[in-house]
């Protein structure tokens, strides 16, 4: 698809790999500081006294942050090189976690969030982008991207078990210093391994900050109003503006002549739709990953260590079934294997939307090894095809867009899942009430209870007595929509590789 860099075919292959590795930890660390610190804001709040109405913007200074960087990664990488621009991220991301660390109020804390998040933005572009610097087109790439993708599953994943551990036997500290170790040990990795580019600064004296101020502005305002949106509500006014400064910043920003974000590359066929797909994949990604801790926290009561075994399901499948997806992307055209893997996540996600308030990891198990096996065949086919057709120059800018459409995908999914559960929590709460004086047996199978438990629907004490059955109830039944929402929005990746038609390249049609 493309020629490696001049520079990479210097490295040996122990380079290679060594030094792609260091990206892949750094990558870790950083995708799993989200899911470590958003188990674990109780244990924050409480240690450094900040209220709890102000507790979130700890984890959304973070995400506006990286949301921000992310598209930038392109021309910071033609600037720095992909070596110093590691270097830079790494050390901002570990310099920042010590601050993080060592915070004794609010503003302290989310300013080195915003620092954490700024630096965590570029360093997956960066890992997909050197997919295609440093390895040959077929199995290497194949690998690469597959080891690229497993880590980016399995970090949220496990972020609960260790926030968890972390929160149980040591000091919220912590959660932070975690990040050192690797972080040093990508800095080495990344300084000894990746290729010695030259640094091209005079690119500044023609970067257009204007576009920049936009991009900034539009990206914290469409993250704000997706936080905003399922408390406020969709077409409140904040909301509304938040959108409407996004929609028109974006749009100034596109049609300036030459944006420090180049937009124009969504004009290859293969680019956009694989952008387009990727921000299907992050609705049902991070969708479930917010969803499943969410459902087992309120309805079963489970701790951090106790959700984090039954969500490390998804990335052990990922995991052991990893081999499977380089072996199918040698054997399967893309656009098939593509199918098999949408299709296959979409019915992941809906087989968790007939859950009961009493299903556990038993119940759970298989809908997650679905997920799990489908996420190679969703990650693996469509980034090669979506990156590996563009000149190599050309293929940083792209793996920030790639990058920006999962994470704003992974956002608005997990809006899209909080006006859910907000909104028909309490409506399904009202309806067990009225089922429970027209038809208590009915009401009773719903709530998972024998019919002798079931209070008369006129005993206001009997009906006190169960309320915490019938909220859990309630609640399950909102999650269970959540995932049969994500599962049809997932779906439509189907519907969008049907519409895509054959993948043009090399020559000849790939079906």
């Amino acid at each position: 698809m493309t020629e490696l860099s001049l520079t990479a075919t210097s490295l040996s292959k122990a380079r290679k790999w060594l030094g792609f590795a260091g990206l892949c930890a750094g990558m870790f660390m950083a995708v799993l500081d989200i899911q470590i610190v958003i188990t674990s804001l109780g244990v924050i709040e409480e240690a450094l006294g900040i209220g709890a109405d102000r507790m979130s913007w700890v984890q959304t200074s973070y995400l506006i942050a990286e949301i921000i960087t992310i598209p930038l990664t392109g021309l910071l990488m033609r600037v720095l090189s992909i070596r110093r621009l590691v270097i830079v991220a790494i050390t901002l991301f570990t310099a920042a976690s010590v601050g993080c660390a060592l915070s004794t109020g609010f503003a302290s804390l989310v300013g080195f969030r915003v620092l954490q998040g700024m630096a965590a933005g570029v360093l997956m572009p960066v890992v997909f982008t050197a997919v295609f610097l440093l390895f040959r087109p077929g199995t290497e790439q194949a690998i690469a991207t597959v080891m690229g993708g497993v880590l980016a599953v399995i970090a949220p994943s496990t972020g609960p078990v260790i926030g968890g551990l972390i929160t149980e036997n040591l000091s919220c500290h912590w959660l932070f210093l975690i990040n050192v170790g690797p972080g040093l040990i990508t800095l080495l990795l990344a300084s000894t391994c990746l290729p010695s580019e030259p640094m091209q600064p005079r690119l500044l004296r023609s970067l257009d900050f204007t576009s920049l101020l936009f991009i900034a502005v539009s990206l914290a305002s469409l993250e704000i109003g997706l936080k905003e949106a399922p408390d406020r509500g969709w077409l409140s006014p904040v909301t509304l503006a938040l959108f409407a400064l996004f929609a028109a910043l974006m749009a100034l920003t596109v049609r300036r002549p030459n944006p420090a974000v180049d937009f124009s590359l969504f004009r290859d066929r293969h680019l956009a739709y694989g952008c387009a797909l990727s921000f299907i994949l992050g609705i049902g990604l991070y969708g479930s990953v917010y969803l499943l801790p969410v459902f087992l926290s309120l309805v079963r009561y489970m701790g951090p260590v106790e959700i984090g075994m039954i969500v490390l399901v998804t990335g052990l499948a990922q995991l052991v079934s990893a081999p499977l997806s380089v072996a199918l992307d040698r054997l399967v055209p893309p656009r098939l294997l593509s199918v098999i893997g949408y299709g296959m996540f979409a019915a992941g996600l809906a087989m968790s939307g007939y859950e009961t308030r009493n299903s556990g990891y038993d119940e759970l198990f298989w809908a997650q090894v679905v997920r799990g096996v489908a996420l190679g065949l969703c990650i693996v086919p469509v980034t090669r095809f979506a990156l590996g057709f563009l000149p190599l120059e050309r293929v940083s800018d792209a793996s920030g867009l790639y990058n920006l459409c999962r994470a704003l995908g992974g956002v608005i999914g997990i809006a899209l899942i909080d006006t859910v559960l907000f909104s028909r929590s309490a409506e399904h709460a009202d309806r067990i009430k009225e089922m429970m004086a027209a038809d208590p047996d009915a009401a009773a199978r719903l709530m998972a209870i024998g019919p002798d438990e079931l209070p008369d629907a006129e005993d206001p004490l009997g009906i006190l007595g169960i309320m915490d059955t019938i909220q859990e109830t309630s609640v399950t039944l909102a999650v269970n929509e959540a995932w049969i929402m994500m599962g049809g929005l997932t779906a439509l990746g189907v519907i969008l590789l049907w519409a895509m038609g054959p993948i043009r390249g090399a020559g000849k049609d790939i079906p």
